[in-house]
């Protein structure tokens, strides 16, 4: 059977920089490619239940998040899965369904598993019950979304800049009837994203229309209902922002049920990118957040507490969003 010791030989480094690398501490990057190299070779595995108690840790992070069904959510855990995997660290995904209930649920069902740690994006901004498990010495970051009057780490983007670009692009092109399908404003980026859109009118002299202000859940059925509502307007907008990835192809879905033309009937620029909206004629303008970074970024800042470091806490990281413009939106002088 193979052991640490082996792989230390072959990797020429010491059975404790093989022992750091395995519990997840930071090594020297050479040691760490020499030591991946021996693994594989070797093709060595843990006894997790061995490792665990000589280490007091599960090596199992758990992961709640409001829809599994949701790409942004799908391409946040392919983030996580970059950090984690080369650890031996296992994920724990759960959904709460948008539902605060389901999310309390699932993070008393987490700590019941003794994961080393969480990721939560929440369902609101006004609460989240994770008393229980800060107070275990489990820690939890939180992702997309901050929650009022929580000290805790999160990786967020920049959600006013996000949606002010894409509003501003936009007024460049010549639009003055610029209508917005928000969230629900107990999100706190359905908050920001409104406030971007406002902040965009305001600084162009353009006056809100509340008539095309319409709000959405975010959830896997969104937008249908406002979309509808804004190309019902007598004195229609002649853009559309739409504000997540579900509530940007349902109202994609009702352009077309309606026979209009994306570009020339109405414009649209939503949020976050996905194959599927290039193959649009136009592609589909979008907001495009770095949903592998969020990932990446939330794991690194885990591991740290997980091990036991906790400078600068909370540590909150804004991660700029990125603008992609096409002739989805038409250009109107």
């Amino acid at each position: 059977m193979t052991t640490i010791k082996d792989v230390a030989k072959l990797a020429d480094v010491s059975v404790g920089t093989v022992s750091r690398y395995i519990n997840g501490y930071k090594i020297k990057e050479d040691n760490r490619l020499k030591i991946e190299d021996a693994i594989e070779r070797l093709n060595f595995s843990l006894n997790p239940i061995a490792r665990g108690l000589r280490t007091n840790k599960t090596f199992t992070v758990g992961v709640l998040i409001p829809r599994i069904s949701d790409i942004f959510c799908t391409q946040v855990i392919e983030g996580m899965e970059e950090v984690l995997n080369p650890l031996n660290y296992g994920i724990v995904v759960c959904s709460s369904n948008e539902n605060v209930m389901q999310e309390k649920e699932k993070l008393k069902y987490l700590k019941n598993k003794c994961v080393d740690g969480v990721i939560v994006m929440p369902v609101t901004s006004t609460e989240l019950h994770v008393d229980e498990m800060t107070e275990s010495g489990i820690p939890v970051v939180l992702i997309d979304r901050l929650v009022e009057g929580r000290e805790l780490d999160a990786v967020v983007c920049d959600n006013v800049n996000g949606a002010y670009s894409a509003v501003e692009m936009i007024i460049n092109k010549g639009h003055q009837k610029i209508g917005i399908i928000a969230g629900p404003q107990k999100i706190y980026t359905a908050k920001e994203r409104l406030t971007g859109y406002l902040r965009a009118l305001n600084d162009y002299n353009i006056e809100v229309n509340e008539d095309y202000i319409v709000y959405s859940e975010y959830s896997k059925l969104g937008g249908i209902e406002a979309f509808d509502q804004l190309m019902s307007l007598e004195d229609k907008p002649t853009a559309i922002l739409t504000t997540n990835y579900p509530i940007t192809v349902n109202s994609m879905k009702v352009l077309m049920e309606k026979g209009l033309q994306m570009g020339k009937d109405i414009s649209l620029c939503g949020y976050d990118q996905t194959e599927l909206f290039q193959m649009f004629n136009p592609p589909v303008s979008v907001v495009v957040q770095p949903s592998r970074e969020i990932g990446i970024q939330a794991a690194e800042i885990l591991l740290k507490r997980i091990n036991g470091d906790y400078s600068r806490f909370p540590q909150i990281q804004r991660l700029k969003t990125q603008l992609i413009a096409t002739d989805s939106v038409k250009t109107m002088f």
